[in-house]
């Protein structure tokens, strides 16, 4: 899209923390950044919060996640003061498909689980997203296959935004390295083997050698690792 490539034009040569600037001046209001508190999340969350910008961070509060991610959740709230929205999804959905089909339907098949994710995820992102203009994430081009073919500035046609992927380029070593130097809070699961955290039921360990996402919906097709948040 036009839009997202004169945004990547102007903003290509700037450092991380100006380009967010950048943007949270340009379009004031509407850029939004998601956060699921993993490593490369918690890196944005600081640079956001500690150059006390104006973008809304907001979190997908599923009903299923980590204890070790509230944790971290509640710390990152401590250290900096500021607020994280969170998104719930809908009551009268979560209690439709739990009551049809009980609470671990997603392992039954992919349907389910596809089932599960939009309702738990899907649907209260859109709610996030509604009404702005950039959305930010977390995501690094190594992650996974898929993400390799996305780009860093693009257009999201499904929820109709620019999204903006600040990290793609930073390798999970540099991650680590900026955590360890602004002694930023992140997820004890992390040191676990856990380098992908998602709802509990679906996310395990990765075993050495395995892909980065190989630990979340580790029974199905190994190929794709997405839950549909972020389609290429």
């Amino acid at each position: 899209m036009d839009l997202a490539d004169n945004i990547y034009k102007e903003i290509r040569e700037l450092d991380i923390e100006k380009a967010l600037e950048v943007l949270a001046y340009k379009f004031p209001g509407k850029v939004i950044f998601s956060s699921s508190f993993g490593w490369e999340d918690q890196v944005l969350t600081h640079m956001i919060f500690a150059n006390d910008l104006p973008i809304k961070i907001f979190t997908l509060e599923t009903g299923r996640l980590f204890p070790e991610t509230y944790y971290v959740w509640n710390r990152t709230l401590e250290i900096y003061g500021k607020h994280i929205h969170a998104y719930y999804p809908d009551t009268q959905a979560v209690e439709n498909m739990v009551s049809k089909k009980g609470p671990n339907s997603f392992y039954e098949s992919v349907e389910n689980r596809k089932e599960c994710c939009g309702i738990r995820k899907i649907e209260p992102l859109k709610r996030a997203l509604a009404g702005n203009e950039i959305w930010i994430t977390g995501i690094r081009a190594e992650q996974s296959a898929n993400r390799e073919n996305m780009h860093g500035i693009e257009w999201d046609a499904q929820n109709q935004i620019i999204k903006f992927h600040p990290l793609f380029d930073w390798t999970l070593d540099q991650v680590k390295a900026y955590i360890k130097e602004k002694n930023i809070p992140y997820n004890p699961l992390h040191d676990k083997g856990f380098p992908s955290i998602g709802c509990a039921p679906c996310t395990r360990a990765v075993r050495e050698g395995e892909d980065f996402r190989a630990g979340r919906w580790w029974w199905e097709d190994q190929n794709k690792k997405e839950c549909g948040l972020h389609t290429s």
